[in-house]
């Protein structure tokens, strides 16, 4: 997102009134909606686009990932009654955020909408506990196996704080920052602050 410029969502599901719901809800919350689609046809536009929220259902998260690929677009996923499969699928799929639909409140979405476009994570804790424990076994993380300022900038990044919030809370900068992220995601063999996140919670270490 440009400096100066709201950011801008394109909102994805097969209702019409889910849509125009959400959609009302990001625009008077500052939000430009620039598009609607249901199963992600017509094909969103991603041009300078900044969030796609889609419901993630059937092959929507594999075909969204794909559209998404090599652009600075982020994801968000809607879900309406989320197995331990799908969430651990989104997870590893880089998602941002993770909405089931049954609690979804204006609140909530825009909320994790102005998360995910900062740069941070936002998935319930509910779903969380969710992840199987192939996650788990993959990864490298045993007792002592994150350290202090690890695990700080991790329950920052649990709590939906992005890099700059992250720094001014622990008085880092945000190159500092950046590296710990760095590290917890190569220590947890995570491919995402979500998924790091998530396996952390798990496990207990934050």
């Amino acid at each position: 997102m440009r400096a100066g410029k709201p950011p801008s969502v394109w909102i994805d599901d097969r209702h019409a009134i889910v849509r125009r719901g959400m959609a009302a809800c990001l625009q008077q919350s500052g939000f430009v909606v620039r598009g609607e689609s249901g199963g992600l046809a017509p094909e969103p536009n991603l041009t300078g686009l900044d969030v796609l929220v889609f419901e993630a259902e059937g092959a929507a998260l594999r075909r969204a990932v794909r559209l998404i690929t090599g652009s600075p677009t982020k994801l968000v996923a809607t879900v309406r009654e989320p197995t331990e499969q799908q969430v651990r699928e989104i997870v590893d799929a880089g998602v941002g955020a993770v909405l089931p639909h049954d609690g979804l409140t204006p609140e909530k979405l825009v909320a994790s909408v102005r998360a995910v476009v900062a740069g941070a994570v936002a998935l319930p804790g509910d779903l969380l506990t969710r992840l199987l424990a192939h996650v788990v076994k993959a990864s490298n993380l045993g007792p002592g196996g994150l350290n202090d300022r690890e695990r700080s900038v991790l329950r920052l990044l649990a709590d939906g704080h992005d890099t700059r919030g992250i720094a001014e809370d622990l008085r880092f900068s945000e190159r500092t920052v950046k590296n710990v992220v760095h590290d917890v995601l190569t220590k947890l063999n995570a491919r995402t602050r979500a998924q790091a996140v998530a396996l952390a919670t798990r496990e207990g270490a934050i």
